[in-house]
């Protein structure tokens, strides 16, 4: 009997990766970035991919990374392991934040950090009008490619409302039901099978 005992591999759904999709990592992508991420590309091209991660928050306010920054009450997620020394953003503010790059819908990406001190500091931005990160997750041209080609990840589509939701670790499991009843194993499958 040929039984397939790869039931809990990746199969494309045929879905390219794009600005203002999600990556959604396979329950077995290793590490403390990715493990059970999901991954907002803001950029795409041939020349690499830019994205954050969404559900990985971090315990402190945008103030402690940044001591001059108003006090403002806005969670700040884990991006990716790249410049984790840097702020990075994503926002529904557009052309009232000079320099900001559009991703989909009403979210854009980064623009004058200046401008938005400022407009944190006279009221004119909420909290759920923008997402901090610090870091952010990058590949060279091809290198996405190549974990997708390995079964690494699983592209989606996504709703900038889901973007920009306060989410957890646990959200994981929200954009795997979402993805389709085909990757339903995926939920009950434990986060180390050593351990099971």
């Amino acid at each position: 009997m040929n039984e397939n005992l790869d039931i809990f591999k990746i199969k494309s759904n045929n879905i390219a990766p794009q600005k203002g999709r999600v990556l959604i990592a396979e329950p077995f992508l290793a590490g403390n970035y990715f493990n059970r991420s999901v991954v907002f590309l803001v950029a795409f091209s041939q020349k690499g991919a830019v994205g954050f991660i969404l559900n990985k928050k971090v315990d402190f306010p945008v103030q402690d990374a940044f001591p001059d920054f108003p006090d403002f009450n806005a969670d700040v997620y884990l991006g990716g392991p790249v410049s984790t020394d840097s702020i990075y953003f994503i926002h529904k503010l557009g052309d009232k934040l000079p320099g900001s790059i559009h991703v989909m819908g009403d979210l854009y990406w980064g623009g004058d950090f200046e401008v938005l001190k400022r407009d944190i500091r006279t009221g004119k931005i909420n909290p759920s009008d923008i997402r901090f990160f610090l870091g952010y997750s990058g590949w060279d041209g091809g290198q996405l490619e190549e974990e997708l080609k390995e079964d690494s990840w699983l592209v989606t589509d996504v709703e900038q409302n889901d973007v920009m939701k306060d989410l957890s670790e646990s959200s994981w499991f929200d954009f795997v039901k979402k993805a389709g009843n085909r990757y339903s194993v995926w939920e009950n499958f434990p986060e180390n099978p050593a351990l099971n």
